[in-house]
This record gives structure tokens, sequence and C-alpha cells, in this order.
């Protein structure tokens, strides 16, 4: 004789695993999507720097002792009184606003190959450095007496003409999306130099 009772009861129980697992995959299905959402959001406000390009605008770098013009696509390589000035004329060719942060200078060449600098080896800077999305803006850095050997390293290479590498620190608005770019230094003619983007790097997955 049939058992009605027991009957219902596996056919709740089957219909109510049914549910459970529909419920998990509908779950995990939107938290998928959200994942993606929230990544696209991402990448939407993403910087990313290269080299401006030369028909852009000159950029203005100021210094306490004097200021600098960069001509669109160069690189601003200086002694003046025994210091050195550097500068990038660079543009933001991703969808967020860049913040920079901090450089690190290489005295020689570095190609695309070996890893990029330990982060906490960067000299940060004295103030932030805004550039637009799809707009320009410029890096600087002044080697003074607080950094005598690196100083001595980079007055030898002006004279000697030689290439060199600096990598730059930086991310979003708020902080995120930490990027290193790495840009080689080339010398150009008597006086001139410019800057190409050889690897980006980014740190936060």
């Amino acid at each position: 004789m049939t058992d009605w009772a027991t009957v219902s009861s596996i056919a709740t129980a089957g219909g109510t695993l049914v549910l459970a697992a529909a419920t998990f995959a509908s779950v995990r299905s939107a938290n998928r999507a959200a994942r993606i959402a929230e990544r696209s959001l991402r990448l939407g406000l993403r910087p990313i720097l290269v080299t401006s390009r030369p028909e852009d605008p000159p950029e203005s770098i100021p210094f306490p002792e004097r200021v600098f013009e960069v001509a669109g696509g160069q690189a601003l390589v200086e002694a003046y009184e025994g210091n050195v000035y550097l500068g990038i004329s660079v543009r933001n060719v991703g969808s967020g606003l860049a913040v920079l942060e901090g450089a690190h200078v290489r005295t020689e060449f570095v190609r695309a190959d070996p890893d990029h600098a330990n982060p906490d080896d960067f000299r940060l800077l004295q103030r932030d450095l805004y550039v637009p999305a799809g707009g320009t803006g410029y890096w600087q850095a002044g080697i003074r007496d607080e950094n005598p050997d690196l100083r001595r390293e980079l007055l030898a290479m002006i004279a000697e003409k030689r290439r060199f590498t600096i990598e730059l620190l930086y991310g979003d608005y708020e902080g995120e999306q930490r990027t290193i770019t790495r840009f080689g230094i080339t010398p150009r003619g008597e006086s001139g130099w410019s800057g190409v983007v050889v690897r980006h790097w980014g740190l936060d997955g």
C-alpha cells in the first residue's frame, strides 16, 4: 500500500533541493555579473600614461630656481648650477584622472624584460601632479644636494649623452589602480631629449 505521506515528504524534499540549487546558481551568477560590472567600471576609470605627441602644446615645468619649457613628446634633462632637473611631457590615454605619486630613476637604459623597481624604492613627489583623461601634463624632479650619488651619476650621464630609464608610479583619484610605467629617455641632437614608453605594470590586480 502506498504511503502517501512518505511520498509527499520525498517530493517536498526534492522540490526544496531543486529550489536551493536554482537559488545557489542564481546567486553565483549574480555575484559573477557584479564582479564583471565592477571590473568594467574600474577599467573605465583607469589612467594610462604615455609620452605626449609632438603636436601637443609645450609644458611649463616650474622649479624654485627657474621654469623650463618642454615641447610635446620631449623630456627635460638639464644640468643647471650643479643640480639636475628632470621632466617628462606625458599624455593620459586612459579614461580616468591620473595622479602621479613618485618615480624611480635608473642611470642605465632598461628594456621591457626586467621587472620594475620596488614601489618602496620610489622617490615620492612633494605634491601630487594630475593629468586629466585625454589630456596632457608632466612629471618633474629636481636632483640636488640631498641625493649626491644619484646627482653625480646623472651629471656624468648628461655629459656623455647616454640613454637612461625613468619609471613613474601613479594611480586614480582614489589612490587605487596603481600603475608603473617605464619610460626610456634618449638624447636627440645637441641638447634635446625624448621619451618612449617601454612597458606598463598594474599593481592592484
